[in-house]
């Protein structure tokens, strides 16, 4: 399959073209503009495929996307571009509000020109595929879990963006008819994740024997998937999913967030021990505003239609990311010393909520 991936260059995007280009053996075109989040050496593996293209574009940019649509041809669209931190939104929302909304506005419109051009087989064959996020669905409550018909309820500029978008996409649909389909994920971990996330940032910081921020009281849930159990369902939405659908993909691993920072803790303790417990590094610290209390996926339904199913537990995962993480210390090294050294993000001047 020929396939366009925006946000290629990203944590959950690089993962996805190594698996598309390396273990399916699809065509891709990689479209991202490599903000600072992005790190082609994610790709170093697929980076002389014949298979693989990169392209340095702005999905903001309607020409550019044209020109990336008439070279690659694709018979399906993969769109993961987006900025994604939470904290980062808080204080930056206009990049949030340009590339999420404005961005895939303008992808959508050039999906279309090009689809409309197609002839009759592959115009009904084409698809493209939306990579949103549970947070569009606000918090949950202290039980139940998220299905695809839960009300959208964002308290963030990030999740506000992406709900934004997301409706765009089902827009585009009903009133022009591309076929589109959209994923809603829970929280992604793994290899190559930028350290500004939970986990990476906890296992570097514990590694450097800096202190370990948990917001507020550490009890907020998130539901874990493990990367590469997410790309093989966005693979399978695009081969099996039924247009206009949404799937939403989880771990089945919810878990509190002082839990997951004990946990790796305890991994470090085991496989570089240091002078101290890594608990002993655990520090509470303002909570995030508006911080969503609990997210909880139930993925049956694409269990069910798709035949997908996670192939790590939260256990085994997470040992794997956090060896991963000690055996590549060329790859973060990089990041910490020059892109972001893990400084807190998201906090609002004094008076200002």
């Amino acid at each position: 399959m020929r396939v366009i991936v925006t946000g290629g260059a990203g944590f959950i995007g690089s993962a996805l073209v190594r698996y598309l280009v390396g273990t399916r053996g699809w065509d891709v075109t990689n479209v991202d503009k490599l903000t600072y989040a992005a790190n082609l050496a994610s790709l170093d593996s697929v980076s002389g495929n014949s298979g693989y293209r990169f392209v340095k574009a702005d999905i903001c940019d309607a020409a550019a996307m044209d020109k990336v649509f008439s070279e690659a041809k694709p018979e399906a669209v993969m769109h993961l571009a987006a900025e994604s931190h939470v904290d980062r939104s808080i204080t930056g929302a206009a990049e949030f509000i340009s590339t999420n909304i404005l961005g895939t506005f303008t992808l959508l419109e050039a999906a279309r020109r090009y689809w409309n051009s197609l002839d009759e087989n592959p115009k009904a064959a084409f698809r493209f595929l939306h990579v949103s996020t549970d947070e569009v669905y606000g918090s949950l409550p202290p039980d139940g879990y998220f299905l695809e018909t839960t009300p959208y309820d964002p308290r963030s500029p990030y999740s506000a963006s992406k709900a934004s978008s997301d409706h765009l996409v089902s827009a585009w649909r009903e009133t022009y008819g591309l076929p589109t389909l959209i994923t809603n994920c829970s929280n992604n971990y793994g290899p190559n994740h930028f350290p500004e996330k939970l986990i990476p940032l906890v296992i570097l910081n514990a590694l450097e024997g800096k202190p370990l921020p948990v917001y507020g009281d550490g009890r907020q849930v998130r539901d874990w998937l493990y990367v590469d159990d997410h790309v093989k369902a966005l693979a399978l939405a695009v081969e099996r999913g039924r247009v206009g659908e949404t799937y939403n993909v989880g771990g089945r691993a919810p878990m509190e967030n002082i839990a997951v920072v004990q946990t790796i803790c305890d991994a470090l303790d085991v496989l570089r021990p240091g002078k101290s417990p890594r608990r002993s590094l655990i520090t509470y610290v303002a909570d995030r505003p508006g911080h969503d209390r609990r997210y909880a996926i139930d993925p049956t339904k694409i269990e069910t239609e798709l035949g997908w199913t996670r192939g790590e537990t939260f256990a085994t995962g997470i040992a794997k990311t956090v060896q991963w993480y000690l055996d590549n210390e060329a790859w973060w090294q990089p990041l910490r010393s020059k892109v972001y050294s893990g400084t807190r993000l998201g906090l609002l001047p004094e008076g200002a909520k």
